[in-house]
């Protein structure tokens, strides 16, 4: 980790809540969080933008939004973000099947349709050597309206701002899913 997080007792009162709530459901800190609230303005502009995007009402499914967040994670090379978000996956998907595939998603019977145009939009979208084409919006238009499409483009996009945030300095994992080894 290239900057330390501040003890928790040193962040403003208003952040405690959102501490709370990352304990409850993780068990634990977060250690970016931690580190994004050393600006606590910024942490409480991206913890709500967060809320927004994973709420229960949102036009993409859980799992796909897990997906999305993994697959992200991986071309990113976040560490912290593969961890946390492959343990949300396998929850969600209810194995560990979809994680241990994701890396290879066009080799792999496991994906649908539906996911195989998310991913592949997410990869124009993250990897800096693609972009996005007509006919990847045009794919997504089979399974989301233009407003669901506009959320899944900031989906992917909040996702690449964590996992770079959490890569440039260098996030370790904290232990949320048992994932093999990259050999590095």
């Amino acid at each position: 980790m290239r900057i330390k997080p501040k003890d928790y007792l040193q962040y403003p009162w208003y952040l405690k809540p959102f501490f709370w709530k990352q304990f409850r459901t993780y068990g634990q800190l977060l250690k970016p969080a931690l580190l994004w609230a050393r600006e606590p303005k910024l942490f409480a502009a991206v913890a709500s933008l967060y809320g927004v995007l994973d709420r229960k009402s949102s036009p993409i499914s859980p799992v796909l939004r897990s997906l999305i967040t993994v697959r992200v994670s991986q071309i990113n090379w976040c560490r912290f973000c593969v961890d946390i978000n492959s343990s949300v996956l396998a929850k969600r998907a209810g194995s560990m099947d979809k994680v241990d595939a994701l890396e290879a998603w066009r080799q792999s019977g496991l994906f649908s349709e539906q996911e195989r145009s998310v991913l592949e939009y997410v990869e124009g979208m993250t990897d800096t050597n693609r972009q996005v084409t007509d006919k990847m919006v045009e794919d997504l238009k089979k399974w989301f309206t233009e407003d669901g499409i506009v959320e899944l483009t900031g989906l992917i996009a909040f996702q690449n701002l964590s996992s770079k945030f959490n890569s440039a300095l260098d996030m370790p994992p904290q232990g949320f899913c048992q994932l093999p080894s990259r050999g590095d």
